[in-house]
């Protein structure tokens, strides 16, 4: 076993969460009850999947009730972080566009099998990428339309479409949404070994079978991440996705 539960795990985490939120309020980043209020949440809700997934890799419909869960919780955090007003429900548009036909084609072909153990892991991953890029693409490009307006407004003038002046302005911006990924992927094994690559090993596979579930991984993210971040842009560009005007 890599981390015996035990109260030294227990000690560790405690002090890395009390130095994280001690780093982010001394540089005025975040407020730190967010950092502690994040770590309490992972661990109430680790423990809880932990003990329920046991329960769920039994039974095909609880597996399909879980999964739609993780989905709703992905949009919702998504939807929240991008706008404040009544639009986030929006972002359940570009997390479902990316991962459904991504999952239906690896059950289909029978990469992944429709048993809990399997799928809710790789679902998981390909929800929390979508969510990652729904956040940073849309955040990103309401923030720049919010900055440039005057670019919009002299596109409208140009005679352009009100979408394709807003696109003009956005779509750099919102691409910064896909470097983490490209990153990580253009990176992996030189610097650093991903999660599913470590998670493998640890559990006696060989390093080639490993690196083989990794690299699928990577690239399918980089697939569900693409079209989230496209889909997020065009919504944004048609005004569906917005923030209250100040």
């Amino acid at each position: 076993m890599l981390l015996p539960v035990n109260a030294a795990f227990g000690a560790v985490l405690a002090v890395l969460l009390a130095l994280a939120a001690t780093v982010v309020a001394l540089a005025r980043l975040r407020p730190p009850r967010e950092i502690v209020t994040a770590g309490l949440r992972a661990t109430g809700q680790l423990a809880a999947v932990s003990l329920v997934i046991g329960w769920v890799v039994r039974s095909l419909p609880l597996l399909f009730v879980f999964l739609l869960l993780m989905y709703a919780v992905a949009v919702r955090t998504a939807g929240r972080r991008v706008t404040s007003d009544r639009s986030w429900w929006w972002a359940a548009l570009p997390i479902a566009t990316g991962v459904v036909p991504v999952v239906a084609a690896l059950v289909l072909t029978g990469l992944v099998p429709v048993k809990g153990i399997a799928l809710i892991p790789v679902t998981g991953i390909l929800i929390g990428g979508a969510l990652t890029a729904t956040v940073l693409g849309g955040r990103r490009a309401l923030d720049e339309l919010a900055s440039r307006y005057g670019e919009v407004e002299a596109g409208l003038a140009l005679g352009l479409p009100e979408r394709d002046a807003r696109l003009e302005v956005a779509r750099e911006a919102a691409a910064d949404a896909l470097l983490p990924g490209l990153d990580q992927t253009r990176t992996v094994g030189l610097v650093t070994l991903p999660g599913a690559f470590v998670g493998m090993l640890l559990g006696g596979a060989s390093p080639l079978l490993a690196g083989a579930v990794q690299l699928f991984v990577l690239i399918a993210l980089m697939a569900v991440q693409g079209v989230a971040v496209a889909v997020v842009l065009e919504l944004v560009a048609r005004g569906r996705l917005h923030r209250p005007q100040p």
